[in-house]
């Protein structure tokens, strides 16, 4: 049985309440747990004190056990000292522009700094004819 230590989410529409669960992988996300170690509000402030409560003694029996934490869950054991900081996932470079347009927008600097350059020579240029 794979055990996941996760957030299982309550109240209302648009005013979420998380409970900090110890369930197995299989059970659904606010279905069936073992045992509840633990809320997160998140409405609340970020410096408040009852924003994520957890019973610390509970989460180190269910990691010795061998749960695993979720990535978000895993954040908040981190902050509290009782796990490591979870890997950030590289992001996905789909979104990043072609060679392409890179070749091009590098053409378009080069001339904007020619550009500017010749400027900056025509006006010393007037300005060695004037005196």
């Amino acid at each position: 049985m794979s055990l996941k230590v996760r957030l299982a989410r309550g109240g209302a529409k648009k005013r979420p309440y998380y409970r900090i669960v110890v369930a197995d992988s299989r059970s659904p996300r606010d279905g069936r747990f073992i045992e509840k170690i633990g809320s997160y509000n998140p409405m609340l402030p970020k410096d408040h004190a009852d924003r994520i409560q957890i019973n610390e003694e509970r989460v180190k029996h269910w990691l010795s056990v061998g749960a695993t934490p979720t990535d978000r869950v895993q954040r908040f054991l981190a902050n509290m000292g009782l796990a490591e900081k979870p890997a950030i996932n590289e992001q996905p470079k789909k979104s990043a522009p072609s060679a392409k347009t890179l070749e091009r927008i590098r053409e378009r600097e080069e001339k904007a700094a020619a550009a500017a350059e010749a400027a900056a020579e025509a006006t010393e240029a007037a300005e060695g004819a004037e005196a």
